[in-house]
């Protein structure tokens, strides 16, 4: 799934607040991160979107931004329901938690968690792109070297 001119095929963002998951679509967009951006304003929503597609792996996207605090279903809580689901779903998803939380027991619950590969604080910048298509980067080439 991952393009060589570095261009990621479908990013999901879930994050309940409307100008976050503006900005974060606008500078993907803007830095010709991903072809197609995924916004879901409920964690639930996401969760069902997965299981919906957990068959499909072109239908899963290659990153998660992922906030922490969302009313019915928080970060947290959509990470306990993602790992119900099949190992391949977890292992096409780079998961990223983009929250502006300075809580430090929310950073160190996201950096103990094993699927989720980075804590970002908001807003979404170039800068962090980059460190996250190198983290989606060596999530491929590992699970590709482990299919081999």
């Amino acid at each position: 799934m991952y393009q060589e001119n570095n261009v990621l095929d479908l990013v999901m963002i879930i994050d309940d607040t409307p100008v976050d998951r503006y900005t974060a679509s606008y500078v993907m967009k803007k830095h010709g991160f991903a072809r197609e951006v995924l916004e879901f304003d409920m964690a639930t929503k996401a969760i069902a979107y997965l299981e919906e597609n957990k068959d499909n792996l072109k239908m899963l996207p290659q990153v998660i931004l992922l906030d922490i605090s969302m009313p019915e279903m928080d970060g947290f809580q959509f990470l306990d329901r993602l790992a119900m689901l099949p190992q391949c779903v977890k292992q096409s998803c780079c998961i990223v938690m983009l929250s502006s939380s300075l809580n430090p027991s929310d950073h160190e619950r996201a950096e103990n968690n094993p699927v989720v590969k980075k804590f970002i604080n908001k807003p979404l910048s170039k800068g962090y792109l980059e460190e996250i298509r190198q983290l989606y980067e060596k999530m491929a080439e590992k699970e590709q070297k482990a299919a081999e």
